[in-house]
C-alpha cells in the first residue's frame, strides 16, 4: 500500500517515473470529476502496477532521482496525473497533455458536488470552493467564509471539506513487477496486457518503444518536429512521422521492420526524413500552394516521396522532376491511393520508386486508372470542403492567376500584403438559393465557391450574382474567366444555378488539366515564382447546422475531448470506395487513443452505414444524438445522476396556468412541425415525456449548439416553430430568466427571424 501524499512526493524527487512507450495524458473533465467524487465518497478507484528497476537503461518521461531504485509507472497513469495536478495545481513533471481537464475544479460544499470553474455561476457564491486552494490551505481557512451558518451547519461545511483533504491519506494497493532481468518488450507485453481497458499502444508506438531504450530522445525528437510543423498551419501525426523514417531506413511499410534497425540507423533516417518532408512541404507551397493544413491533400503520399528522394541522394534532380514528383502526388491524392489499405498501397509504391523512379510511380497509377490520369468536370461534382477536389479548386486559385473581384489583384501575398486574407465565397449566396428550395449538397457544390479576399467577400455579402458579376466584370475585364465563372449573363440568373454549376465545372476541368498535364511534361505553359503563403479566414456561417457544428465542437473541446477532422471523407480501408463525407471524425475515438473511432454524418441516406457499423466505428447521424451519447458517458464517468428540474419546482415560481399554456404550446409546435413542414421531431417529443415542457425547453437553451430540431425547422423556413420561438413570447415570461431569453432572441436574430 502507499499513500497519496506519499506517492506525491516520490513524483516530485524522481522517485516515481513515467516510462517513455506510454503514451501521454487523455482523460477529459467529466472522469476527473468522477475520480474525485469516488475518492471524497470512499469509493474504490483501482489500484497501481509499478516496474521496480535499477536500471539507467530504461527510457523515462519526468525527473529521475539519479542512481538507485526506480518505480516506473505501467498502470495508473491517468489516475495519479488527475490526482497530482488537482492537489499540486500542476502536472507532474512527466506529463504531456491538456492540463485544462484537471485545471479549476470546484467542490460545492451545499451540494457537494464537484465542477469546473464557471463564473456566471460561481462569482460571488462562498459555497463554491477552489479544490486545488484547498489542499494547499487545509479547510479551517474557510472557518470566516460562511458567516451566516449556525454552528451546525458551519461544522457540516468543514466536516466535508476535511473529507476532500483527507483524500491525501487515501491508501492505495500497489503491485510491483520486479526483476533485473525484464526487458522493455516484455513489459510492454504486461502494460498492454493490464491496461485493456485504457489506451492502446499503436504498432508505431510499440516500434518506437525498443528505439527508445536505445535512443533516449526519440519520441521527444518526433514531438519536437510534429510541433514545429504545428506552428506552420500542418498537423501531423506520431505515426505518420515514423511512417516517413520507417520508409526511408528500411523500404518497407510495416513499422515491425524497424526491428532489424538499430538506434543509431533509426536516428540517422529521422533526421533525412524531416528534411526530406521539409524539401516536399517547401514544393507543395511555393510550387502548388497547397499552404495549409486543410487543402494538404493525400499526405500519406509523403512516405514514398520521403523514399524516392533518399534514394535520389536527397533532392530533387532539378525543377522538371520536382514538378512530375508532385504530379504524381496531385493524382494520387486526387484518387484516393491511401485511403485504403495503407500499408499494402506503400510497400507496392516503395517498390515502384526502387524499380523506375517516379516514371514507375506515374505508371502504377495509370494501370490503376484505366490507362490514363485526367480531370473530367464530373470529378468536380462534389460538394463541402471535405471533397478531395476543393484543395484542386484552392490550387489552382493559387497557381492560375485567379484574381480578387474587389481589387483585381492576382491572390498572391506580395500584391494583396501581410494583413489581407482569403476567404471561401459562395458565387451564388447560400440564402438565395435555399429561397428558392435548391439541393443543401447543391447549394454546397464546389463549383459554387471560389477564393476572395475577406474585405471583398463582406462587401458583396448576399449579392445576387445576376447583379455583382455584371458590376465586377466592367470594373476589371477579363476577371471572371480567371475565376473559372461562365461570361453568359443568363447563367448568372438563379432560375440557371445548376447549368451554372455544369458550365463552371467544365472550365475548371479544363483549367485542372491543362496545369497538371504542364507539370508532367514541361510544357511551354510558365512556371510561377515560388508563391508565399497565404492567410485562409474560416469561412462566415449563416445556417444553423454550419454553427451547430461548431459550437458542438468547441463544447467538447472545452471538457477536454479531441478534435475532429472536419468535412472529411472516410473510406474503406479495403477497397478505397468513399463512405461517407463526414461533418465531423474522431478517427482515435472522442478521446484520443480510447474507445471506437466516432463518425458524425448528417446526410445518412448518402452514406454506407451499415458498412461503417461493420468496420466499428460509431457512427451518428444528428448533433442532439451525439451530444446526447457524449453527456451520458459523463454523467457516468462524473458519477452523478442527470439533473432534470422537476416541473413542480417551476410551479411554485410561477402560475401554474401559465406552465400548462407553454406545455400546449410546445405540444402543438410539435405537431404542427410534423404536419406543415413534414419534420417528426421524435427527441423533442421523447424529452417532453420524460422531463416536461419548461426543463425541455430550459435544457434546449444551456446547450451552445442549436438543436436539431431548430435548424431543421430553419431550413424549412418554419422557425416560428422553435422552442426559441416560444420561449420569447410575453406570456412566458414568468417560466424564464433574462439569461434564457437572451439566448433565445440572439439565436433567432442571428438566423434572421423576424
Amino acid at each position: 500500500m502507499t499513500r497519496l501524499s506519499t506517492l506525491l512526493d516520490e513524483i516530485d524527487s524522481g522517485v516515481v517515473l513515467l516510462p517513455e512507450f506510454q503514451r501521454g495524458y487523455v482523460w477529459n473533465r467529466d472522469q476527473v470529476r468522477g475520480l474525485m467524487r469516488s475518492l471524497y465518497l470512499g469509493y474504490p478507484v483501482g489500484g497501481l502496477l509499478m516496474w521496480e528497476t535499477t536500471s539507467d537503461d530504461i527510457t523515462v518521461r519526468g525527473k529521475a532521482a539519479g542512481a538507485g531504485t526506480r518505480q516506473l509507472l505501467l498502470d495508473g497513469q491517468q489516475r495519479v496525473t488527475s490526482m497530482y495536478g488537482v492537489v499540486r495545481g500542476t502536472p507532474p513533471p512527466f506529463f504531456e497533455g491538456d492540463a485544462n481537464a484537471f485545471t479549476g475544479l470546484y467542490f460545492n460544499v451545499e451540494r457537494q458536488i464537484f465542477e469546473f470553474y464557471a463564473p456566471t455561476k460561481m462569482t460571488g457564491d462562498p459555497t463554491w470552493v477552489n479544490v486545488t486552494e484547498l489542499f494547499k490551505k487545509g479547510p479551517f481557512d474557510y472557518l470566516t467564509s460562511f458567516p451566516n451558518l449556525d454552528r451546525d451547519a458551519l461544522n457540516t461545511y468543514l466536516g466535508r471539506l476535511n473529507r476532500i483533504k483527507e483524500i491525501e491519506n487515501r491508501n492505495f494497493n500497489q503491485e510491483k513487477i520486479t526483476g533485473a532481468g525484464k526487458t522493455v518488450d516484455e513489459v510492454v507485453d504486461i502494460f498492454n496486457k493490464v491496461n485493456s481497458g485504457g489506451t492502446k499502444l499503436s504498432k508505431g508506438d510499440l516500434a518506437l518503444a525498443n528505439l527508445c531504450a536505445q535512443w533516449p530522445d526519440a519520441r521527444q525528437e518526433l514531438r519536437d518536429n510534429l510541433d514545429r510543423w504545428d506552428k506552420a498551419g500542418f498537423t501531423f501525426t506520431l505515426d505518420w512521422l515514423l511512417r516517413n523514417a520507417t520508409g526511408v531506413a528500411t523500404g518497407r511499410a510495416l513499422f515491425s521492420s524497424l526491428s532489424e534497425v538499430s538506434a543509431t540507423e533509426f536516428e540517422s533516417a529521422m533526421g533525412k526524413s524531416v528534411n526530406y518532408i521539409g524539401t516536399f512541404l517547401d514544393a507543395a507551397s511555393g510550387r502548388l500552394g497547397l499552404d495549409h493544413n486543410r487543402v494538404l491533400m493525400g499526405r500519406y503520399a509523403t512516405p514514398v516521396i520521403s523514399r524516392l528522394l533518399h534514394l535520389n541522394g536527397g533532392g530533387f534532380n532539378d525543377s522538371a522532376h520536382r514538378d512530375k514528383v508532385l504530379y504524381w502526388y496531385v493524382h494520387s491524392a486526387l484518387w484516393g491511393r491511401f485511403s485504403g489499405s495503407t500499408e499494402t498501397y506503400l510497400q507496392q509504391d516503395y517498390e515502384a520508386v526502387e524499380r523506375g523512379g517516379v516514371d514507375a510511380l506515374i505508371a502504377t497509377l495509370e494501370r490503376i486508372r484505366g490507362g490514363q490520369l485526367s480531370i473530367e468536370p464530373d470529378d468536380f461534382a462534389g460538394s463541402t470542403r471535405g471533397s478531395r477536389f476543393y484543395p484542386l479548386l484552392y490550387l489552382l486559385t493559387r497557381v492560375d492567376g485567379a484574381r480578387d473581384f474587389g481589387s483585381g489583384l492576382e491572390l498572391r501575398a506580395e500584391l494583396l500584403g501581410k494583413l489581407t486574407s482569403l476567404q471561401v465565397h459562395h458565387i451564388f449566396p447560400k440564402a438565395l438559393l435555399r429561397k428558392h428550395n435548391v439541393d443543401r449538397n447543391d447549394i454546397n457544390a464546389i463549383a459554387n465557391f471560389c477564393f476572395l479576399t475577406q474585405d471583398t467577400n463582406l462587401k458583396i455579402g448576399m449579392r445576387d450574382p445576376a447583379d455583382y458579376l455584371a458590376e465586377v466584370q466592367k470594373k476589371h475585364p477579363g476577371i471572371l474567366e480567371s475565376q473559372w465563372i461562365p461570361t453568359d449573363p443568363d447563367l448568372w440568373r438563379v432560375d440557371r444555378y445548376l447549368d451554372f454549376l455544369a458550365a463552371r465545372r467544365e472550365l475548371l476541368a479544363a483549367s485542372a488539366q491543362s496545369f497538371l498535364d504542364s507539370l508532367r511534361a514541361q510544357s511551354a505553359r510558365p512556371a510561377r515564382a515560388d508563391l508565399q503563403p497565404l492567410q485562409v479566414e474560416p469561412e462566415v456561417t449563416d445556417d444553423p447546422r454550419s454553427a451547430q457544428i461548431r459550437d458542438m465542437i468547441k463544447e467538447l473541446e472545452e471538457r477536454g475531448y479531441a478534435t475532429p477532422v472536419v468535412d472529411t471523407e472516410i473510406a474503406d480501408p479495403v477497397s478505397g470506395r468513399e463512405l461517407a463525407m463526414a461533418e465531423a471524425f474522431w478517427p482515435d475515438g472522442l478521446q484520443h487513443g480510447v474507445g471506437d473511432p466516432v463518425v458524425l454524418e448528417l446526410d445518412p441516406e448518402e452514406a454506407d452505414l451499415p458498412r461503417l457499423e461493420e468496420l466499428g466505428y460509431k457512427v451518428f447521424t444528428s448533433v442532439d444524438a451525439l451530444l446526447g451519447f457524449v453527456e451520458n458517458e459523463g454523467v457516468a464517468a462524473a458519477g452523478e445522476p442527470a439533473e432534470a428540474e422537476p416541473e413542480a419546482s417551476v410551479a411554485a415560481a410561477a402560475d401554474v396556468e401559465v406552465i400548462a399554456a407553454f406545455g400546449r404550446r410546445m405540444v402543438d409546435a410539435y405537431n404542427r412541425a410534423r404536419t406543415e413542414v413534414n419534420y417528426n421531431a421524435t427527441y423533442f417529443r421523447s424529452m417532453l415525456a420524460e422531463l416536461g415542457p419548461v426543463s425541455t425547453a430550459r435544457k434546449l437553451l444551456a446547450s451552445p449548439a442549436v438543436s436539431d430540431g431548430f435548424a431543421a425547422l430553419w431550413e424549412r423556413g418554419r422557425v416560428d416553430l422553435t422552442v426559441e420561438a416560444i420561449v420569447v413570447r410575453p406570456e412566458f415570461a414568468s417560466l424564464f430568466d433574462e439569461h434564457e431569453v437572451e439566448i433565445a432572441n440572439r439565436r433567432l436574430d442571428q438566423f434572421g427571424y423576424v
